[in-house]
């Protein structure tokens, strides 16, 4: 079953095609990347994916729902089942790392009872159990972006997109992160990741789709140099 599923999709920006008669589609349980260079559209591809952008032309479906269908109000019940981890963390600045995960629950108006065990859970997820009570600031970039994964999948999200997760991270710090999302991804949910780090790619293969001049190719590990 495809939880992402994009038909003939096309976005435009000043008369300027960012993403042309697109076609994609990813599989429950699946882990892409999305490769391309900075200003391809890898951004745009994933707002569409979200409902933060509508195509102006072609179709849209994620996790059920029909992105053109969609009413205002069953927004917040789709993006219940996406995870979204951003290249620069989005972090509240005076919130310790326990209430920065469980801001997520408190939006989605989750019972009192349960966020404690799910945030908890979030959090030993990621190896950060023990670093609840620090604040944003006392962290280092690879624990901040561990934070990060850990608020997307407090929801248990069926989906979980990645944009540019290693993009401010040493190179150490990025292999442990796109090792974490491998692990999630192990474990049953489907991983979407943006990134123009070829290295990580050929260390950590999967299916590779490329955005490149508005159009989306697939593309064989083999044909990177």
């Amino acid at each position: 079953m495809a939880i992402i599923d994009l038909q003939n999709v096309t976005v435009s920006f000043d008369n300027q095609h960012v993403l042309h008669s697109v076609n994609f589609a990813m599989k429950s349980g699946e882990f892409v990347y999305l490769v391309g260079q900075t200003g391809a559209g890898k951004s745009s591809l994933l707002r569409l994916i979200y409902v933060d952008l509508q195509p102006h032309e072609g179709r849209v479906s994620v996790a059920g729902f029909d992105a053109h269908r969609i009413k205002s109000r069953e927004i917040p019940k789709l993006r219940r089942k996406l995870g979204v981890v951003f290249q620069d963390f989005k972090l509240l600045p005076d919130r310790d790392v326990y209430e920065n995960v469980a801001f997520a629950l408190y939006v989605t108006s989750t019972p009192r009872s349960e966020i404690k065990k799910k945030v908890l859970m979030a959090l030993g997820d990621v190896g950060l159990s023990h670093k609840r009570n620090q604040m944003p600031h006392e962290l280092s970039g690879g624990e901040q972006q561990r934070v990060v994964i850990a608020r997307a999948l407090v929801n248990s999200p069926s989906l979980l997109l990645a944009d540019e997760p290693t993009g401010n991270l040493d190179p150490a710090s990025s292999a442990e992160i796109i090792e974490l999302l491998r692990t999630i991804n192990v474990r049953g949910t489907a991983v979407l990741m943006a990134t123009h780090n070829y290295e990580l790619v050929r260390r950590y293969p999967a299916r590779i789709v490329q955005l490149k001049d508005g159009k989306l190719l697939e593309v064989e590990l083999r044909e990177r140099k």
